[in-house]
């Protein structure tokens, strides 16, 4: 067996897997944990080295087992240093902090491989997900902020460092303050800090919502994407009229997106596009309609296959792919 373990590192939780890559991609064991909101990288860094030494204890192997570990993180990812800088969706993470020292340490010297979460994600819906049958594809991943991915011509698309930010595509001009410090950004709209952080403005105002009840209920230091559709099912005005204006930023960025790109699939994934599933992934459909330069022959837009585990297959197929060719 060829072990390898993933580790998706998001603004709310942490999701490990533990692969057999030689055995069709095989998920052998797989935990999950709220990302921590104090002490910083140090602290997030112990507990994605916990989450996937559970995940292999659930699969009765241990850290000796493994082949090597990829980690899908947001911020700016140098994997040849081994760093992440400016993850402003971690808590305390705007220096650099060497992931890859630590992780390592943590792992018996298992070589350790980082990438961006999005990116990895982007890359397992088209080896092994959703867009599988494609050469060219745009993933769109809507969670505690969003994030892009490209893969044209079969291969994954960075630019000259950065491309996919989709996030911060504008979708209004002058509008709302978006959390990287510019205005009008689709996150500012759709990501759900942003949106969290609107819901407390509003409540602040004297609105009424079940949002934060919720949250007390469910233990929770922030509106996870549970939150928003327990809410949903309780009819909560404030979280229905929130979750529209997001599908509407999301409508006109992605459309946006595919009238320069042209992709041949588009992917929705993260945490609200998984958890809110389908019936909302039509919505975002609807919603790029209008914004489609060609609207009679627009891409098909799916919702993402691996479901949470994208990012840890995404993390344990990179770390695949460097063992091959070390």
């Amino acid at each position: 067996m060829a072990i390898y373990g993933g580790i998706d590192l998001g603004g709310t939780k942490i999701q490990a897997a533990v692969v057999d890559e030689g055995n069709d991609h095989a998920v052998l064991g797989a935990k999950r944990d709220q990302t921590p909101l104090k002490g910083g990288p140090k602290a997030i860094a112990a507990r994605m080295a916990a989450v996937l030494v559970e995940s292999l204890e659930e699969a009765g192997l241990s850290v000796s087992d493994l082949d090597g570990v990829g980690v899908g993180s947001p911020g700016s990812v140098d994997d040849q240093k081994g760093t992440v800088a400016g993850a402003m969706n971690l808590s305390d993470w705007a220096g650099s902090f060497n992931l890859r020292r630590v992780l390592e340490k943590e792992f018996g010297g298992a070589p350790v491989a980082l990438g961006n979460d999005v990116d990895l994600a982007t890359d397992a819906e088209f080896e092994i997900g959703a867009a599988k049958q494609y050469d060219s594809l745009l993933g769109v991943f809507w969670g505690t902020g969003v994030g892009g991915g490209l893969i044209l011509d079969g291969k994954p698309w960075v630019g000259r460092k950065t491309a996919g930010e989709i996030g911060h595509m504008v979708v209004r001009l002058n509008g709302a303050h978006c959390p990287c410090g510019r205005r009008g950004c689709m996150e500012a709209y759709a990501g759900r800090g942003a949106m969290e952080a609107r819901a407390r403005k509003r409540v602040n105002q004297g609105e009424k919502t079940s949002l934060f009840r919720i949250m007390e209920e469910r233990g929770r230091d922030r509106l996870s994407s549970g939150i928003w559709e327990r809410a949903l099912a309780r009819d909560d005005h404030m979280a229905i009229d929130l979750l529209e204006e997001a599908v509407e930023a999301l409508g006109a960025g992605v459309a946006s997106a595919v009238n320069l790109l042209d992709p041949e699939a588009v992917v929705i994934g993260g945490g609200l596009g998984i958890r809110l599933g389908e019936p909302w992934v039509q919505r975002i459909r609807e919603a790029m309609h209008p914004h489609l330069f060609v609207d009679t022959d627009p891409p098909p837009v799916m919702l993402a296959e691996l479901g949470d585990l994208g990012g840890a297959h995404g993390g344990a197929l990179l770390a695949a792919r460097r063992a091959a060719v070390a």
